[in-house]
């Protein structure tokens, strides 16, 4: 069984920064996908980025590209989501996610979840 934790989340002020990680245990799909999502309180799960735990594949929301990267460390079975020029609107509940196919855009093509970590973004 997958287990996904995140961490990281916090308070920031605008402008900040922050590093999210998510942890991953019990995987055995070598060629699978970690997603990134947020979720603001009344709004849909929204697609923040992607990337595989093989090769350089990573994929980005146009609303983050620029702000937002993805990385991993395959050693440590954790991605990260770096998080620079934070604003307001950023708030949210993040998460990870696993996808073992799709476009990786859809929460929907996403088989396991973690139970997401909160961030917020003061002005």
């Amino acid at each position: 069984q997958v287990q996904l934790v995140e961490s990281g989340g916090g308070l920031v002020q605008a402008g900040g920064s922050l590093r999210l990680s998510c942890a991953a245990s019990g995987r055995t799909f070598s060629n699978s996908a970690m997603g990134w999502f947020r979720q603001a309180p009344g709004k849909e799960r929204e697609f923040l980025g992607a990337i595989r735990w093989t090769g350089p594949y990573t994929y980005y929301a146009d609303s983050v590209k620029g702000r937002f990267t993805i990385s991993r460390d395959n050693a440590k079975n954790t991605v990260y989501l770096q998080m620079n020029s934070l604003k307001p609107e950023d708030t949210a509940v993040y998460y990870c996610a696993e996808a073992l196919s799709g476009s990786l855009r859809n929460p929907g093509e996403y088989d396991y979840w973690g139970q997401g970590t909160q961030v917020t973004v003061s002005s």
